[in-house]
């Protein structure tokens, strides 16, 4: 979710890394744009031969403003917890191309000096450990705004990724907001969902809404094959998914009043948001997997996304990240944790959303019509 009250931090200076070399775990087609490292090579022949089933989901609130002031403490995180996949989201890179050039989502902006820059300090990064373990592959906006990344383990190569809820070809969504790997038992989608804004506008209420029914579109024509369904997703579900539901339920952008009742209130806790996000799961026979485990309110460790520490937004939160799976799934959820607590943002690294994990048993093989 935006932080709509807060101000977006400028990037600051950096010292400049050097590139890495780039591999293709897949068909030239849909291969990682940028690799880390070929380190992975050395992992167990046997357990290349796994799935994976571990993953991590993170919106980061700007991937390079993580890497420059909270890359220590996450990476130890991520060393700690060694997830298969992290599925990031919020990651604000521009995508490759010129000013007036069509421009290239899959590739980071390096055509200025400032970019290069840029770029250099992630792609460092990521040739460090532990994530010079991974494969990456990125969509992204035309300008530093949304965009997803998806890190999978070099030794799981995925048989397919794309980059629209379509699955045509190479077409990326609007804003980056897709990145959907296929496996051969199961198929992992990360998304970014459109904030449902405070009006019933182009940009708002109404690209929501067709987000939404896409969205339902999607999950009842890829049912083939048990789904997992990570990321921002931009909706509170039900009442124990927040902190205070009276606020969100009451809150205004200017005194606006939206003239459907069913539209107001706060974006991602609106009654349309979270009938059409039920819809979602019942339709599409989806679970939940941390409130599948977790049936009671967390005033902790229950939210994903803090207000802002300071003004009226102070010790409000709410669960807006998920992992969601195929009801063929939820018999083998190990854990789904959320990994921030409390008010004043400890384990979200900087950012305004904490990262939330998923664990799964192994099975294999996992029959996709079962």
């Amino acid at each position: 979710m935006k932080r709509f009250f807060k101000p977006v931090e400028k990037d600051g200076s950096f010292k400049k890394p050097t590139l890495s070399s780039s591999s293709s775990p897949v068909k030239d087609s849909e291969k990682p744009t940028e690799n880390a490292s070929d380190a992975g090579n050395e992992e167990n022949v046997d357990n290349a031969k796994k799935e994976p089933s571990k993953f991590l989901t993170w919106n980061a609130n700007s991937f390079l403003l993580r890497i420059k002031n909270n890359w220590a403490e996450f990476s130890k995180f991520v060393e700690s917890l060694d997830p298969d996949v992290i599925a990031i989201q919020e990651v604000r890179m521009p995508a490759a191309g010129s000013k007036g050039a069509s421009k290239n989502p899959r590739e980071l902006k390096d055509d200025t000096s400032s970019s290069r820059e840029e770029k250099q300090v992630v792609m460092r990064a990521l040739s460090n450990a532990p994530f010079k373990n991974y494969n990456v592959w990125w969509s992204l906006s035309d300008s530093k705004y949304a965009g997803t990344a998806l890190l999978i383990k070099n030794c799981f190569q995925p048989k397919k990724v794309s980059f629209s809820l379509d699955q045509t070809g190479s077409r990326h969504e609007p804003d980056g907001r897709v990145i959907f790997a296929e496996f051969e038992s199961f198929r992992l989608l990360n998304t970014y969902v459109p904030n449902n804004g405070w009006k019933d506008e182009e940009t708002a209420f109404q690209r929501r809404r067709k987000w939404d029914k896409r969205m339902l579109e999607f999950v009842l024509k890829t049912s083939d094959k048990p789904l997992i369904w990570c990321g921002d997703l931009n909706v509170s579900h039900q009442d124990l998914d927040v902190s205070h539901p009276e606020f969100f339920s009451a809150a205004k952008l200017n005194g606006y009043v939206p003239p459907n009742k069913e539209d107001c209130g706060q974006p991602g806790f609106t009654v349309s948001e979270r009938k059409r996000f039920d819809s979602i799961l019942k339709e599409g026979k989806l679970v939940d997997a941390y409130r599948y485990l977790h049936k009671d309110k967390d005033m902790e460790r229950g939210f994903s996304w803090s207000g802002h520490p300071v003004g009226k937004y102070r010790g409000k939160r709410m669960r807006i990240d998920y992992f969601i799976v195929s009801e063929k799934l939820k018999e083998r959820i190990v854990a789904c944790e959320m990994h921030g607590r409390g008010i004043e943002l400890e384990g979200f690294y900087g950012s305004d959303h904490c990262p939330v994990s998923l664990e799964l048993s192994y099975a294999s093989p996992i029959s996709s019509g079962s």
